[in-house]
């Protein structure tokens, strides 16, 4: 009787009529179904498990021991009921078993779970940029590590690899989408990934992003060579030449960057050469920061370029009658390239520029480039003012000259200037000789800084040179304190 009752059914106190008994077998029993059932991946807790082994200990001792003194009816024997009782023992090794079956669907079922996880926040991500959705990427890969190392044989460790193909297919969209700009980051993150998860388990994925990083690399770069929002050192393609040197997409770093030049070099001639000059000066900076020396050579390429596209853009600035950049264009020319033959007329033309700020007259139209023949006249300039003047002049010939400051000269009233300056009797004043040629004239007359003129401005004037006459001017400075003004310089011609 004890054996039966060893069934968890409490068959044993059943035959002997002890239902109460029996009732508490079945409790015990319908209990631990209930805790145990649907069947958990973590099993059912060893207290438990433990607490009923002890009721069918119990159940069966007293079994056994009632069994003693009283008789059971029928034709039940002894040796039948062990008999019965033993086959009967089958039926909690089979619920043993049958629970071990469910836990370990339970538990297939639970990786599975983990595995459409991962696989809904992968493609959840996709719909992201890569940057916004690393996190997500990182975390996807962590299920897919737990998966294909640690439950390699459950039916989702198995899925791994092919959840890994898709993985890779979602980080690397934007390079199949040719948004090789966008493609560098998510493509440099795969390369990681080897180190993050058991290579096996990525088989030729291990390999994939070379190609396709070194390809958007290449791409990248070279979309934004001579880009002003690219700055003057590539990073792109600074990356492709030290992480895949020998690679087919290195080799037309050169190339590119040659014909960029080339390009450049012929818009240096067109419509826009300010703009083409610049570009230039970015591709030549570009190539001069690149580790490949070969595409760094290439930078003297665009030097010749250059020094004509500054003097093109200076004459085009001219023409548009932007005088100030004109100026400052040329003057940077004429400094630069002392060699060019060019350098005389970037003068000539600064110096009309400069003129043309005040006087907008200077720069109808750009000055001659030859010097004209037949006589010359004579304009004597002097200076009555206690600074030195820089006199600039455009006309038929385009000059500037400097006339020293007079010491022992002071400030006229308005009135008074044109009246007295220059004419003191047997005063030598400093003064400067011109001879020009007839022909209508722009002057700017520029006063040096000093302790006694800090507060004098340019002035400039026009005047008309004809055959046969001789020229004097005179500069000199006049203060007005009702005006409330600063002094200015007039220029007279007899």
């Amino acid at each position: 009787m004890g054996l039966l009752n060893l069934s968890g059914f409490g068959l044993g106190h059943a035959l002997m009529r002890c239902w109460f008994r029996t009732v508490l077998c079945w409790a015990a029993t319908g209990a631990l179904l209930l805790v145990a059932l649907p069947a958990d991946p973590d099993g059912v807790a060893g207290g438990l498990v433990v607490a009923y082994l002890v009721v069918l200990v119990l159940a069966a001792v007293d079994g056994a021991w009632t069994a003693r003194r009283r008789a059971v009816g029928g034709s039940w024997r002894p040796m039948v009921a062990a008999v019965v009782g033993l086959v009967l023992l089958a039926v909690p090794a089979g619920g043993v078993m049958f629970y071990g079956s469910a836990q370990d669907e339970a538990v297939e079922q639970m990786l599975l779970d983990r595995l459409d996880k991962g696989d809904r926040t992968v493609e959840a991500a996709s719909a992201r940029t890569f940057g916004a959705a690393r996190g997500d990427y990182r975390s996807a890969l962590a299920v897919y590590r737990e998966l294909g190392e640690k439950h390699a044989g459950s039916r989702a460790g198995k899925l791994v690899p092919k959840r890994l193909d898709a993985y890779y297919r979602s980080v690397s969209a934007p390079y199949r989408q040719k948004k090789h700009c966008e493609a560098i980051e998510p493509l440099t993150y795969l390369r990681t990934v080897p180190k993050e998860i058991d290579p096996k388990l990525l088989g030729d994925l291990v390999g994939y992003p070379d190609v396709p990083l070194a390809t958007s690399l290449y791409e990248c770069g070279v979309s934004k060579l001579g880009d002003p929002a690219g700055g003057t050192e590539s990073r792109e393609l600074d990356e492709l030449l030290r992480t895949f040197p020998g690679s087919a997409q290195a080799g037309k770093v050169g190339p590119a960057v040659s014909r960029k030049i080339s390009e450049q070099s012929g818009a240096v001639r067109g419509s826009n050469p300010c703009a083409a000059t610049e570009t230039l000066r970015r591709l030549r900076a570009t190539a001069l920061s690149l580790p490949d020396k070969s595409v760094s050579a290439l930078a003297r390429n665009a030097d010749g370029s250059i020094e004509n596209g500054i003097y093109a853009c200076g004459l085009a600035q001219f023409k548009d009658k932007r005088f100030g950049e004109a100026r400052q264009t040329l003057t940077e020319f004429a400094a630069t390239y002392k060699k060019d033959k060019r350098r005389a007329r970037a003068r000539d033309i600064a110096v009309a520029a400069e003129i043309a700020g005040t006087r907008p007259a200077a720069g109808k139209h750009l000055p001659p480039s030859g010097r004209p023949g037949g006589a010359r006249m004579q304009l004597v300039i002097s200076n009555d003012a206690p600074d030195g003047v820089e006199i600039l002049y455009t006309g038929p010939v385009t000059g500037k000259v400097s006339i020293g400051g007079c010491g022992s000269c002071r400030s006229y009233s308005w009135v008074s200037g044109s009246l007295s300056a220059c004419k003191a009797k047997g005063k030598s004043y400093p003064h400067a000789t011109l001879w020009l040629p007839a022909g209508e004239y722009h002057f700017l007359y520029k006063h040096r800084e000093g302790s006694s003129s800090a507060s004098v401005t340019s002035y400039a004037d026009g005047s008309k040179i004809q055959p046969g006459y001789r020229y004097t001017g005179c500069t000199y400075v006049t203060s007005s304190t009702s005006l409330g003004t600063g002094p200015t310089d007039s220029v007279s011609n007899t």
